[in-house]
């Protein structure tokens, strides 16, 4: 029987998904970060399938998200998007900790994906953590600082005042191009990498994911490690096709 566990790990919220009778062994893992004002729950589909076949998957909720909700207006919100994609990256480390402490992962199986921001956390992650053995991008952007002045600009468009300086967001952008997978693709290191990515997206850039693929794959002595799978006509919503495809990538890289 597969099992949903409502969990905290370190003081963050995550659903613990698993085959029941398995949930104490040492498994392949996957974490699966949600996107920008979702919630861990809305991830069970992808979970549900994966712990049919014997994977454990934890759902966390991101900060200022789920049961980590304040009562920041959405603006408020929206502003520290890339606060919560930096403090994806640390409750990421911490939940890793967590696995290997408790002898849950098997081996060095641990996969990471997400979708949106958690797919932008995902590639951000991959400039930190050399234990991510696979990877999956579900319509997020590994450009993450293009994406940072793209959004800035729909930002100034939108608002008269932004409630951060010039200086604020100079700074900010110099920050993120520390975990911009796009200027060190070296840190690619070969891992299995996934793609999905509908055409018509008009929520994150479908051209920053695949120019960034077209010029990783040049990285890959196994070009098969990396995937690009694009959707025509699809928009800023993952399909059921772009999960099963994902589950059945993953079986085989995980």
């Amino acid at each position: 029987m597969i099992a949903i566990n409502k969990e905290y790990w370190n003081d963050i919220p995550l659903l613990h998904v698993v085959d029941q009778e398995k949930k104490e062994q040492a498994l392949p893992t996957l974490t699966y970060i949600h996107g920008f004002t979702s919630a861990k729950e809305h991830n069970l589909p992808i979970a549900y399938l994966l712990a049919e076949k014997g994977y454990r998957v934890l759902l966390p909720d991101s900060m200022l998200h789920g049961d980590r909700e304040t009562d920041l207006s959405h603006m408020e919100r929206e502003f520290r998007f890339f606060d919560i994609v930096k403090q994806n990256l640390d409750d990421i480390e911490a939940i890793y900790q967590e696995l290997v402490a408790k002898q849950l992962l098997e081996g060095n199986r641990f996969g990471l994906a997400g979708t949106s921001m958690g797919g932008i956390t995902t590639a951000a992650a991959l400039t930190q953590f050399s234990w991510v053995k696979t990877a999956g991008v579900m319509m997020g952007s590994p450009k993450i600082t293009a994406y940072a002045e793209q959004l800035i600009g729909f930002m100034k468009a939108q608002h008269k005042e932004l409630p951060i300086s010039d200086d604020q967001l100079h700074l900010l952008i110099k920050e993120l191009k520390d975990i911009d997978l796009s200027l060190q693709m070296e840190k690619l290191f070969g891992r299995p990498l996934f793609f999905w990515h509908g055409e018509e997206d008009a929520v994150v850039p479908f051209d920053h994911a695949y120019s960034f693929y077209e010029e990783a794959i040049e990285h890959y002595k196994n070009p098969e490690n990396i995937t690009f799978l694009k959707e025509i006509g699809r928009g800023h919503k993952v399909s059921r096709f772009a999960i099963l495809e994902f589950v059945k990538w993953l079986e085989y890289q995980l």
